[in-house]
């Protein structure tokens, strides 16, 4: 038997296990005809699950192959040898999970591709990878990109409570559409079991917590300091800087004494922050003086989704806060989100306030455009709308 063929057996195993019944928002949006596709995202949102239902909807098993970067086949064979021989053999498409994991990867794409014409590759990769600087700049002409986030509120429950919800843009939140669209009983509950565990899909494992904090180990201690050369003392840094965000968020951060307090250099502190920002950790919300060229001061840092914050916090986070993150992790999705100077959040010329049911608009009332975002609560109510409706925009 071929060496590659023990790989075919692992691949057709883990599809036939597969379920097709519900894909993510991205699926749709991603042109699969292109050669070359590029998926990045977060530990743990389903980029794995995406790439074997391409597979099976095809139906065209003998002529597709799913591997894992860091498989041990790799450990005596090039990824580029395996495309050669799987294209002899008639293969056409090759689905490479976790390309990071595998060395020299962006090179032996860039073969792939140019001495490979009948071949598709379409591969994931960590949120924190670059393919734009360095060696990996000429792969970056050659592969279509596309980055995936976490669960929206509209898919949990498409996915775990059976209901079949279109998407609402945000325009129609706005002008109070979603009510008329959208017709859910009791959905506060939902909401926050969404907001505690349902920004990833494996949120229904009974083992969910521990996972959860698999992955977050995972990307402090393996990925970033994989993708940024950094050593283990550097690493444990990463993990007391998280840590630290957890606690005070939303943090307003000050990076002389952070640096005092980590013993490194403030742009150290500046360059962590980034880190883990591009690996799904942490969100920065920025001010619109850098406009849509550049990056604006950062003012506020969040963690990257509620379901993240939730455990960090150990299961006690400030409402106010879970509240905040998640508008601001489901709207920069499709938004160029800002803070604001009278409020908590801007996108484009209009002004947002977060708050509990009680929330009032006070501090908007001079605004045009403004907005009073509540939580606990099911209808709009001219320019006071629902939080939870807001988890619609993918």
């Amino acid at each position: 038997m071929q060496n590659w063929m023990k790989l075919a057996e692992e691949s057709r195993f883990m599809i036939s296990r597969t379920d097709t019944n519900f894909v993510r928002y991205l699926y749709d949006k991603i042109n699969w005809d292109n050669r070359l596709i590029g998926i990045k995202g977060a530990r743990g949102i389903g980029k794995t699950t995406m790439l074997l239902q391409r597979i099976k909807r095809l139906q065209d098993l003998p002529h597709s192959l799913y591997v894992t970067g860091d498989h041990f086949y790799f450990a005596e064979h090039r990824l580029f040898d395996l495309a050669q021989d799987f294209a002899k053999n008639g293969g056409k498409l090759l689905m490479v999970d976790e390309i990071h994991k595998y060395p020299d990867w962006s090179r032996e794409l860039k073969m792939i591709y140019d001495l490979r014409p009948d071949l598709q590759v379409v591969f994931t990769g960590s949120s924190i990878l670059d393919i734009n600087r360095g060696e990996q700049a000429d792969l970056s002409r050659r592969a279509i990109m596309y980055e995936m986030q976490g669960l929206s509120f509209r898919e949990y429950l498409c996915m775990f409570k059976g209901f079949q919800l279109p998407v609402v843009p945000l325009e129609n939140v706005l002008h109070g559409d979603f009510d008329s669209e959208i017709q859910i009983d009791h959905p506060i509950a939902m909401f926050k079991d969404y907001l505690e565990n349902g920004y990833y899909p494996f949120c229904c494992d009974t083992d969910f917590r521990i996972r959860l904090g698999q992955v977050v180990e995972r990307v402090v201690l393996n990925d970033i300091p994989y993708y940024a050369n950094l050593n283990v003392s550097t690493a444990m840094k990463l993990r007391h800087l998280l840590n630290i965000i957890s606690r005070s968020v939303p943090f307003k951060p000050n990076y002389q004494s952070l640096s005092q307090m980590l013993e490194i250099t403030r742009p150290q502190v500046k360059d962590y922050m980034y880190y883990m920002e591009k690996a799904g950790l942490i969100g920065q919300l920025r001010d619109s003086t850098g406009g849509i060229r550049a990056l604006g001061k950062v003012e506020k840092i969040y963690i990257d989704n509620p379901s993240l914050a939730f455990h960090l916090s150990e299961g006690q986070p400030d409402m106010g806060n879970i509240r905040e993150t998640f508008f601001y992790n489901q709207l920069r999705q499709n938004h160029p989100i800002h803070t604001s100077s009278v409020s908590d959040f801007e996108i484009n010329d209009m002004t947002f306030e977060v708050g509990g049911k009680s929330k009032g608009k006070k501090q908007i009332a001079s605004v045009p455009n403004g907005y009073v975002v509540r939580d606990d609560t099911e209808f709009t109510c001219g320019n006071m709308i629902p939080l939870f409706q807001f988890g619609f925009g993918y």
